[in-house]
């Protein structure tokens, strides 16, 4: 998409490794709202592999995590009328590897709002890869306060 991502819009100096635009080594994760919903699609490469032509599963986590996170952020934004997400961190995640995740396929990820409070939001996500979903992913992601150390790191450029 040509559009800017959440990422790119909300968090332009992020150096995450799994979403954020400013670090060049990381995966560069773009997140998009549709309706509802929270969508990217990410494309593998051989530097990922946990076997030869399969996606390493810290890898999926990691794309999971920071795709339900931002799902979190936007969600906490709307809701609470803001214009800048609140800074969102992770409280818990599971993640359940449903198959082995092709590297030469697209990853496309989902994730929905199933719970939320003003400060606190509950995702679910999954991965799909070759046409079946690979991996499911529940989390809970918290706004977090002045002194933690995650707070304002979200600064728009």
């Amino acid at each position: 998409m040509n559009a800017p991502s959440l990422q790119e819009r909300y968090a332009p100096l992020s150096a995450c490794f799994g979403c954020g635009p400013a670090n060049p080594s990381g995966l560069r994760l773009r997140s998009f709202v549709q309706g509802d919903t929270v969508i990217a699609t990410w494309q593998p490469a051989d530097r990922y592999q946990a076997f030869p032509g399969l996606l390493n599963g810290g890898i999926i986590g990691t794309l999971l995590d920071c795709h339900g996170n931002w799902t979190a952020a936007w969600h906490l934004m709307t809701i609470n009328g803001l214009t800048q997400p609140l800074c969102t961190v992770t409280a818990d995640y599971a993640i359940k590897l449903l198959r082995p995740t092709p590297l030469e396929a697209p990853v496309e990820l989902t994730a929905r709002i199933v719970a939320h409070t003003a400060d606190r939001a509950t995702v679910e996500a999954e991965l799909h890869a070759a046409g079946k979903p690979r991996a499911t992913c529940r989390g809970t992601f918290v706004a977090v306060r002045p002194g933690h150390p995650a707070f304002h790191q979200w600064a728009p450029a």
